[in-house]
């Protein structure tokens, strides 16, 4: 890949890190702060744990998309962003503007979807 195109990914993934390190701050103080408070009622506890949950998972999913993201810098130091970690094809640039993440081109993302039970139809 171009050094052109390596640097505008590699800009574009430190913006997505820098947008994504508060949501996760957030989203673990929102789970810390979402405690009983005294409450004894069944129902309201029901409602502070399903809220905690939410709150949990949405720390869990934030972190792992500030872990792809590191995963993506990684390859781009090491010469390997850009190329399928599965077949070693070329990823479309396209593909790669949707999801600068992206390890697999399209065709190998739609295998392991398949292999994995998931919908027939591959994500970005």
């Amino acid at each position: 890949m171009q050094p052109e195109k390596l640097a505008h990914y590699e800009k574009v993934l430190l913006e997505q890190l820098r947008e994504r390190a508060p949501h996760i701050r957030e989203d673990q103080a929102a789970a810390l702060d979402a405690s009983d408070d005294g409450v004894k009622d069944p129902a309201d506890l029901s409602v502070i744990d399903v809220n905690q949950e939410i709150a949990l998972r949405l720390g869990e999913r934030e972190s792992q998309l500030v872990a792809d993201i590191d995963q993506a810098l990684l390859r781009i130091k090491e010469g390997s962003y850009g190329t399928c970690a599965r077949c070693g094809k070329v990823i479309d640039e396209r593909r790669l503007e949707a999801l600068p993440t992206a390890r697999y081109d399209a065709t190998c993302q739609a295998a392991i979807e398949a292999d994995n039970g998931e919908d027939e139809h591959a994500t970005l």
